[in-house]
């Protein structure tokens, strides 16, 4: 009977690393050592603030108070992602959670809502969606399960500080057992006749041993790709920005249930409000604006007065060739990277931990099984660069040497079927369970950067128009009055008890 494992040792804090360590004792229990290993010398990334709703899932998994977690953490809560200058300059269009519409029409609202707008009876396409009408209002509000409540689809998902979530998460990692060792680590040891690795040995001779190894250690990929050399695949072709310039300001009020995407000469800035600050950044490609003039333009376009010096980050977007090799699980930045447009970096931690705990290894480290995780893991990663690439290929803007690359790239061929198919007829669909992003967030976006139909599917223009047009007359109607019957954010998180509020 194969050995279980005993023992695993997570090389790297911050979010994917302290994340791993809460999901991995939670579910193993006293049945294995958790150790993590870190240096307090060596800084974190933290960029990534902004997260998309199965972070509650995970959240709840490994036991966390949301009150407690939302004060510890400064969070606030997300409805939605706001694009501003992405489709043309003048622009704007919003990405909710949820779905759009309600009934038996759901599956297929975008082809009513068409053959309805082609005769001038539909309004506009966020009329029918509570989370679209709750991130304009500044409106946020409970989810309620029954899928006959109009706040059924009102979901959220939270903003907060990547740096206190990787405290806080340690904070209650170690009253559970998990043992934290400080030090840098020198060198990866390997068994000669095959590769695995044995253990890692830190700067003051101590060696530390397991039998499972998780990859959090950044951009650096110590293990995965500076011991194991997995290989990385490039998707610059595709997403060719490669720096970002992040910085804090202070709060400005109202406090926006939202992220906010605006395009810029060169990429995007985001902003996303927190209870103490707001976090902003400009992501940008360096073959078209220096350091310096992504510096002055974030600077310029701040609400609040910044509260630090910029902070210039550089990357390759792209993955991992193999998430997984031998006894090494890469996790967060090490296992690839696709920028924070759509908020997923978290997001792609947490898919990374589920999968390993669903292809759980025993000291056989079976190969069928690896080889399912980084097929599983590659495609998810795939269908999210994809909806990535979308923004980008779906502009209109030709006003900068950038845009207009991006719209003359290629894209690939997974890409360019849906949005063919999109034009047509307005056909979505998802590709198979593991795909995230559904087929309102694709209509959201397809539509809202100027993709228009030839016409809808055939059949949809055979309905009786007045009844479905009054039917989406009162989605709209019930959806407008929950909306102004919804609390103010600030003032919800406050009743509550999850407001801590500025340092």
């Amino acid at each position: 009977m194969p050995e279980p494992i005993r023992s695993i040792l997570i090389v790297g804090g911050g979010t994917a690393g302290w994340m791993a360590a809460a999901a991995l004792q939670r579910t193993l229990g006293p049945h294995a050592k958790v150790t993590l290993v870190e240096s307090d010398d060596i800084g974190i990334v933290g960029v990534g603030e902004a997260t998309v709703p199965p972070i509650r899932d995970f959240n709840a998994m490994i036991g966390l108070d949301e009150a407690e977690f939302m004060r510890e953490t400064k969070a606030t809560l997300k409805v939605a992602i706001v694009f501003k200058d992405w489709g043309h300059i003048g622009n704007r269009y919003v990405h909710p959670f949820g779905t759009f519409g309600r009934g038996p029409t759901l599956a297929e609202f975008q082809q009513t809502w068409f053959a309805l707008r082609a005769r001038g009876l539909a309004g506009e396409l966020a009329d029918y969606s509570i989370c679209s009408r709750a991130a304009d209002a500044g409106k946020v509000g409970d989810r309620d399960p029954d899928p006959r409540s109009p706040t059924n689809s009102l979901f959220s998902a939270y903003h907060f500080d990547a740096g206190l979530f990787a405290r806080y998460l340690r904070k209650v990692c170690e009253g559970r057992g998990v043992q934290r060792v400080e030090g840098k680590i020198v060198q990866v040891n390997q068994r000669p006749e095959d590769g695995f690795v044995t253990g890692v040995t830190l700067e003051d001779g101590q060696v530390l041993e397991a039998d499972l190894f998780i990859d959090c250690t950044g951009f650096r990929a110590l293990l995965i790709e500076g011991a194991l050399k997995a290989g990385y695949e490039d998707w610059s072709h595709w997403l060719p920005v490669n720096r970002a310039m992040a910085v804090p300001c202070a709060s400005v009020s109202p406090l926006t249930p939202y992220t906010l995407s605006t395009a810029r000469e060169a990429g995007w800035q985001w902003r996303i409000a927190l209870q103490h600050r707001t976090g902003n950044g400009y992501v940008y490609c360096s073959d078209h604006l220096s350091d310096d003039a992504a510096r002055e333009t974030l600077l310029a376009n701040l609400d609040g007065e910044p509260l630090a010096e910029p902070r210039p980050l550089r990357f390759v977007t792209g993955r991992r060739r193999k998430y997984w090799d031998k006894n090494v699980v890469s996790l967060g930045l090490s296992s690839g990277f696709i920028e924070p447009l759509e908020s997923t970096s978290i997001h792609l931690v947490q898919a990374g931990i589920y999968r390993l705990l669903q292809h759980f290894p025993d000291r056989d480290f079976s190969q069928v099984n690896i080889d399912g995780y980084n097929r599983r893991l590659g495609r998810e990663v795939e269908l999210i660069r994809d909806f990535v690439i979308l923004h980008y290929h779906a502009s209109q803007r030709d006003d900068t040497p950038f845009w207009r690359q991006v719209a003359a790239m290629p894209i690939p061929d997974s890409l360019a079927e849906r949005v063919e198919a999109f034009r047509d007829r307005a056909l979505l669909y998802q590709v198979g369970a593991d795909e995230y992003f559904s087929q309102g967030s694709w209509l959201a976006v397809m539509h809202g950067q100027g993709i228009v139909p030839t016409g809808p599917n055939p059949l949809y223009t055979y309905q009786d128009a007045a009844r479905n047009a009054a039917g989406l007359n009162h989605v709209s109607d019930v959806l407008a009055r929950t909306v102004a019957a919804l609390p103010e954010h600030e003032a919800y998180l406050k009743a509550r008890d999850m407001w801590s509020g500025p340092d």
